[in-house]
């Protein structure tokens, strides 16, 4: 009786343990980025609190939230808007939620007016980000943890903290990856 009553007080606290794991190693994956990162902590936090303030209130706006793609990467307070809006109000909406956001220094909007992407055409995109981050983890010269990659529709944008030398050494590695059509530099400069 005594063996019933602990294991069953014991697997709900063993079930529970097992969820913190994937935020442990989570979190030292945070850390271990942040060792590279040219951000503050603080900078870093920022940009994820404003991409999940955009995103949320975005997707509270039932009406918008049909009507638009939009990928929010935020890096250094500078706020890429990529993606699309059926129309410009659906658009300037986008615009108004974003620069209500606290900690927003800069936008760079690359939304398309244009009906909302195929799961196919996003998932090209997905494949063309990660051949180019493969192409960065082989460069020399070159940190791939402090450029950060977005692809929308073909088109690839690069941000992050980078020299002048570094930033032209991702757009050279880049270029030589099949299927892209244009690379948009969204970095900011450190020398």
């Amino acid at each position: 009786m005594h063996r019933r009553l602990i294991l069953s007080a014991a697997l709900p606290l063993f079930l529970l343990l097992q969820a913190c794991v994937p935020v442990v190693i989570g979190g030292a994956a945070v850390g271990a980025g942040a060792a590279h990162d040219r951000r503050t902590i603080g900078a870093i936090i920022d940009d994820e609190n404003i991409e999940l303030k955009a995103a949320s209130r975005i997707g509270l706006d039932a009406e918008l939230k049909k009507r638009v793609h939009v990928n929010i990467t935020s890096f250094n307070g500078i706020v890429l808007l990529t993606g699309e809006a059926a129309t410009t109000e659906a658009r300037d909406q986008i615009l108004t939620h974003v620069r209500a956001i606290s900690g927003v220094r800069r936008i760079t909007n690359e939304l398309r007016i244009t009906e909302p992407s195929s799961y196919s055409s996003r998932s090209k995109d997905s494949l063309i980000t990660s051949a180019v981050k493969s192409r960065f983890l082989v460069t020399r010269n070159l940190d791939p943890t402090r450029v950060k990659v977005v692809t929308e529709a073909n088109v690839v944008y690069l941000m992050g903290l980078v020299t002048n030398e570094e930033g032209d050494l991702a757009v050279d590695r880049a270029t030589t990856i099949e299927g892209i059509e244009r690379i948009v530099k969204v970095f900011e400069y450190i020398d």
